[in-house]
């Protein structure tokens, strides 16, 4: 193999994941060119409204999946937070990066932190499932919505058309852009759970080239991938798509595994969340098991109820 092709987005995110990986390929295989098909992914295109209402994450990922079944590119660099449970055939997501701080922050350039926000002020976020756990903790609040890219967000806070927003801290970090925020707040994994995947990047290939794959597992690692799967298994088997809030987390602590889960209404006012501890050698089927532990105590019925209210006209404003 003497060239390899990586499709990417062309977010400034998207485009340091990339050279990230371009890099580390380079570095381990001297011998093979490596260079970058940049895409404009749908979900890149549409930026004034929240995802859910465009069709989801796949949105982000469609477009470098059809350049690689169409011969243009031999793999993707995705967030791995942005990857669909299904995969297209002829492709496979063979390796997840090791994954870093999977924090979501609170910015503000007046407060100081979530709990020094005044009675009813105003929050940007998009994420449905950060929705949720903002209003179970701070019900006075008032959402509204918060979409373009991070240089947007970061400028729409400045102008103070926000009181405060969350972002996740790992793409924030990597771009250099905390350093201008008077106020930064990493929360914790217990007040706000991530979503699926966050901070890792996927990394899918065309298959049917083993070359291809032995350079894309380079790139895997182990205890990510296990939690990380854990984490697509659980989405996988309860069905959640982007209308409905959830958020599942897996973390490797020691010997064992924590799995944390959490879905119910975007106005926090029904919730489910469960949170179990297992030997790392007994977790591949975590999953699964959460997911059907919250099936049977009623989360089908739970998320179809939140699908229908989450963008009605009585939710948190969009701008």
């Amino acid at each position: 193999m003497k060239k390899l092709r990586i499709a990417t987005r062309v977010s400034d995110l998207a485009l340091w994941q990339a050279y990230h990986v371009k890099a580390r390929v380079e570095a381990a295989y001297p011998e093979i060119e490596v260079e970058l098909n940049k895409i404009v992914s749908n979900g890149d295109k549409v930026l004034d409204k929240p995802l859910a209402l465009i069709g989801g994450k796949g949105h982000f990922t469609k477009e470098l999946e059809d350049a690689m079944l169409a011969g243009e590119a031999d793999m993707a660099v995705h967030s791995l937070k942005d990857v669909p449970t299904y995969i297209p055939e002829g492709l496979e997501l063979t390796a997840i990066t090791e994954r870093q701080d999977q924090s979501d922050v609170f910015l503000s350039h007046s407060y100081t932190s979530l709990a020094d926000l005044p009675q009813g002020a105003v929050v940007g976020t998009t994420s449905l499932r950060r929705r949720m756990q903002l209003l179970k903790v701070r019900p006075d609040l008032k959402l509204k919505d918060l979409r373009g890219n991070v240089n947007t967000r970061l400028r729409k806070l400045k102008e103070g058309q926000y009181d405060a927003i969350i972002l996740a801290f790992i793409g924030l970090n990597r771009l250099d852009l905390l350093k201008d925020i008077p106020h930064v707040e990493k929360l914790s994994l217990d007040m706000m759970i991530p979503p699926m995947g966050q901070a890792a990047l996927g990394i899918e290939i065309v298959q049917g080239n083993e070359k291809l794959r032995e350079i894309a597992m380079m790139l895997n690692d182990e205890t990510t991938y296990l939690c990380t799967q854990i984490e697509r298994d659980f989405i996988a088997k309860i069905g959640a798509g982007c209308s409905a809030p959830v958020a599942c987390n897996a973390v490797k602590e020691g010997d064992n595994i924590v799995f944390r889960t959490m879905l119910g209404y975007p106005d926090a006012s029904k919730i489910m969340q469960e949170r179990a501890v297992v030997g790392v050698d007994e977790s591949q089927n975590l999953g699964v098991t959460m997911a059907e532990l919250m099936i049977q105590n009623g989360a089908l019925e739970l998320l179809e109820e939140a699908e229908k209210t989450a963008f009605k006209d009585e939710m948190p404003q969009r701008l």
